[in-house]
């Protein structure tokens, strides 16, 4: 069964919740403006894009206000994001689809109903897939991006084999920076308080449990190092890919088809 139709009359404030899933997620990943930056400077205005791994939408929400010739469809396996979305933010009058898919599984274009887009964006989400999955889903994104598209990818994409010393201390400096004490410092909530308190609210309990379906046996690799992606991207058909934003190990990286 569908998000759609497992919330399709559930009493629940999704806009409050949305709101506090976005303030979390921002100490997580403060890089999303970079990556609307350089859409707005790389595409035209009337553009098809891709929220990859979307979660409640945050991206997408924010690439529909602020382009608003724009549309997006927005791509996620939990079923819980979807439906909180969708909640919160509807079809935001027709310029936004959800997609309920897997994009580990190798099938997950046929699901997604676009021949070609201009834009595929992700934040904190392709950690999910092994070096192997990472290098079949870039080669995807190399047929369905137009010429002229971009790729980015905001995310912890961890240093070479050769900068070890660089790897020790991006992931020492963000176990204190993500610790609950330092989100309690600044008045933020963590990603495990917040599911938590979803955990609590009845309505949730059949979305959560088909999520915990969904995910039996998933885990989040140890990040993928981000000379692995750029290879894969080089691979895949990518005319020049870089980075456009970092703090140690948190980076946005860029590809253009």
């Amino acid at each position: 069964m569908s998000a759609k139709d497992m919330s399709a009359d559930l009493d629940l404030d999704w806009h409050a919740w949305l709101r506090r899933w976005d303030a979390q997620q921002q100490g997580y990943a403060p890089e999303r403006a970079v990556m609307l930056d350089a859409v707005a400077d790389l595409l035209p205005a009337a553009f098809v894009a891709v929220d990859l791994g979307c979660g409640p939408g945050a991206i997408a929400q924010r690439l529909l206000q602020r382009f608003p010739r724009a549309r997006v469809v927005a791509v996620d396996l939990d079923p819980v994001m979807i439906a909180l979305g969708r909640g919160a933010l509807g079809t935001m009058a027709g310029r936004l689809r959800w997609v309920e898919t897997d994009i580990a599984d190798p099938q997950w274009l046929t699901a997604l109903g676009e021949p070609q887009v201009d834009a595929v964006l992700s934040t904190t989400a392709l950690h999910w897939l092994s070096a192997s999955e990472l290098t079949r889903l870039y080669a995807d994104l190399g047929r369905l991006l137009r010429p002229g598209g971009v790729f980015l990818n905001g995310d912890n994409l961890g240093f070479p084999a050769q900068l070890p010393t660089f790897d020790r201390l991006a992931q020492r400096v963000s176990a204190r920076q993500w610790s609950d004490a330092a989100f309690a410092a600044r008045g933020i909530e963590t990603a495990e308080q917040w599911w938590e308190a979803l955990g609590r609210e009845p309505a949730m309990a059949a979305l959560i449990a088909e999520r915990t379906r969904r995910f039996a046996g998933k885990q989040r690799l140890a990040p993928v190092d981000v000379e692995t992606h750029v290879r894969a991207l080089d691979a895949a058909g990518f005319g020049e890919v870089g980075t456009v934003w970092q703090v140690l190990s948190d980076r946005v990286l860029l590809a253009l088809r």
